[in-house]
């Protein structure tokens, strides 16, 4: 089962929800059989250097996949090219059932769309990072606002108030003044997940969130991400917390050199591996 640590002193516990009722309803909506978002053969390499081989998955409603495997397999540029901060050097990726990034020309040919319409279509998938990206001069508060405001186009007062409720859902309430430098690494981690989180998306992308955390601050990390996926966020998160891909993930996939080898329950993946390659992997990290 997943493990869990204490709460960082003085931090309240988290709220009972973190999603809005609203948010929720709108992710039970989504339609069961589309996929929420869909790799198609993708192909991403850099310099001939081939990062993706013709990567393929998909992901429903709800569901959490969590991907393991070693690095420079090619796990954080497939989030990149999930969140259209990639272009594709080849296939597709669909967001309930559109293409994104491109338009179809014809002829089976296919067009980039312009940057501000990407723009907009980045809007349905939220991303944390491994490193916090946080404004340093903007307080948590702050930080949490600003793309309510300049993305979104609310009033300051609109996206303060939805940015406090968030603060408050990730137990950072009362931390909403302080700006990064005064903030622990977990922290700034759950400011940069209730930023993405006040966007709306309809799935969340996370790249190796605990990694650059000392190993007392992962859990109130763990611990957020743990209830989103209770209350039905669509989540891929690349990921080493064995606990948290095997207690909380509903698939375990495995990439090596630009691939997925191996995708199962997580039963199934941890205790009896089809691959020797996956085997090796959960040797040295188990």
């Amino acid at each position: 089962m997943s493990r869990y640590l204490p709460p960082e002193e003085g931090d309240p516990p988290l709220a009972r929800r973190i999603l809005d009722p609203e948010v929720i309803a709108e992710l039970q909506a989504l339609p069961s059989e589309v996929p929420v978002i869909e790799a198609i053969d993708v192909h991403r390499e850099y310099a001939g250097n081939r990062v993706l081989r013709g990567v393929s998955f998909s992901i429903g409603r709800g569901e959490v996949k969590a991907i393991l495997g070693p690095s420079g397999s090619g796990k954080s540029t497939l989030l990149r090219c999930l969140a259209l901060l990639e272009p594709l050097d080849g296939g597709q990726v669909r967001i309930e059932g559109a293409l994104v990034g491109a338009r179809e020309a014809g002829s089976g040919r296919f067009e980039p769309l312009t940057e501000s319409a990407v723009a907009r279509q980045r809007l349905d998938v939220g991303m944390v990072f491994q490193r916090f990206n946080l404004f340093p001069h903007l307080t948590a508060l702050g930080n949490v606002m600003i793309a309510l405001t300049e993305v979104r186009g609310l009033s300051r007062d609109d996206a303060r108030l939805i940015a406090d409720t968030m603060l408050e859902r990730v137990g950072l309430g009362h931390r909403r003044t302080f700006y990064p430098s005064e903030l622990s690494g977990g922290q700034q981690q759950r400011v940069a997940i209730a930023r993405a989180l006040v966007m709306k998306p309809k799935v969340m992308l996370f790249d190796e969130p605990t990694s650059a955390l000392d190993p007392e601050l992962v859990g109130d990390v763990l611990r957020v991400m743990e209830e989103l996926a209770r209350e039905g966020m669509t989540m891929v998160v690349v990921t080493h917390e064995i606990g948290f891909a095997r207690g909380v993930a509903s698939r375990v996939l495995m990439m090596d050199d630009g691939q997925i080898i191996e995708d199962a329950p997580p039963d199934d993946f941890f205790d009896n591996p089809q691959q020797p390659r996956t085997r090796r992997f959960l040797e040295a990290v188990v």
